[in-house]
């Protein structure tokens, strides 16, 4: 019986391995080049090794003239281009003029006004709203009718 840390092991040691050979390099000549003994890289290889540090994999990366996060991926750590990709939908759903009025927000005003749409989204919650649009628009509707309703108080 194997854990999901086995398979990703064995998934860098897979990496590894198939690197090496498109390479043309032996074990013992990777694992000069990358100043890592052959015994530590066939266990690498064989996915016996379950934590291989940012280091080792960074030397075995430019010994191999590849790109380090090719072999970080495969060891299950989390990468730059990773992260991109995890939040590349998100990014796009949001309208950019909005995030460009939040960059401007200090964080103390960033912070308050999430407080204050969580606060907004809990009532709306708790009177069946569910559908933001519905939420959206009823918020506005509110805000004008204030609006207009301090208009002629004046």
């Amino acid at each position: 019986m194997s854990g999901a840390g086995e398979v990703i092991k064995m998934k860098l040691g897979d990496t590894i391995r198939k690197l090496r050979e498109e390479s043309g390099l032996t074990q013992g000549q990777l694992a000069h080049s990358s100043a890592v003994s052959q015994g530590y890289l066939s266990q690498l290889e064989n996915g016996e090794v379950k934590n291989p540090s940012a280091a080792v994999l960074l030397r075995i990366a430019e010994a191999i003239h590849v790109q380090a996060d090719e072999l970080f991926e495969a060891a299950g750590y989390p990468t730059v281009r990773m992260l991109r990709q995890a939040y590349e939908g998100y990014e796009s759903t949001i309208e950019a003029d909005l995030l460009h009025y939040l960059a401007g927000l200090s964080r103390e005003k960033q912070r308050r006004l999430l407080s204050l749409l969580e606060g907004i989204e809990k009532v709306l919650a708790a009177e069946g709203i569910s559908d933001w649009a519905e939420k959206a628009g009823r918020a506005v509707s509110n805000m004008q009718a204030q609006e207009e309703f301090s208009k002629v108080g004046s």
